[in-house]
């Protein structure tokens, strides 16, 4: 994104990536990909800043070429910013536990969940009582368990499913833009 699109915009969007501390080497690429993918089309990626996905997330971003310092911003659930990816930028310690995951996703413009667990699950929850678009990435996970139906009856939407990062990407731009899932 040009710097004079930034600033006519206010700000740029930001995708909050979440999914499991351990990935499978599949999963892993998946998320080293979307990260890079996120950068490159103009987001900054926040997630829980641990290992596994949000590693390789964070990872991914900054193997964009258009990466910069500040990209990734990670939410730690505990007090020690130790304890983030040495691929985080922005180290935001909460002492907040499973909490934390609030923050996570009310921040973002867009939810992509790639596999998980019960954190990611709580995530995907969270994001959809407070609107926010999710997609899921990727063919395991609670992600994709609930993907292509709407979570509850509150929205008239559902939770979408993109099976490359690309696609992820794209589909992101388009539900921020309020043009739908492509």
């Amino acid at each position: 994104m040009q710097a004079d699109e930034e600033h006519m915009s206010g700000r740029r969007k930001i995708a909050a990536v979440i999914g499991g501390a351990r990935a499978e080497p599949h999963t892993y690429e998946q998320a080293l990909a979307l990260g890079e993918a996120l950068v490159d089309a103009g987001f900054r990626i926040f997630c829980g800043g641990r290992t596994g996905v949000m590693e390789a997330a964070c990872r991914g971003a900054r193997s964009s070429s258009s990466y910069r310092e500040g990209d990734t911003t990670g939410i730690l659930p505990g007090y020690d910013a130790s304890d983030a990816n040495d691929y985080v930028d922005t180290v935001i310690c909460t002492g907040m536990g499973h909490a934390r995951n609030v923050i996570v996703v009310a921040s973002a413009d867009v939810v992509i969940a790639i596999a998980g667990g019960a954190g990611t699950m709580s995530e995907i929850a969270l994001a959809w009582q407070l609107g926010k678009p999710i997609i899921a990435l990727g063919g395991s996970g609670w992600g994709a368990k609930v993907a292509g139906a709407p979570i509850d009856e509150r929205r008239d939407d559902i939770v979408h499913h993109a099976d490359t990062p690309t696609r992820a990407v794209a589909m992101a731009m388009a539900l921020i833009e309020g043009r739908g899932a492509p």
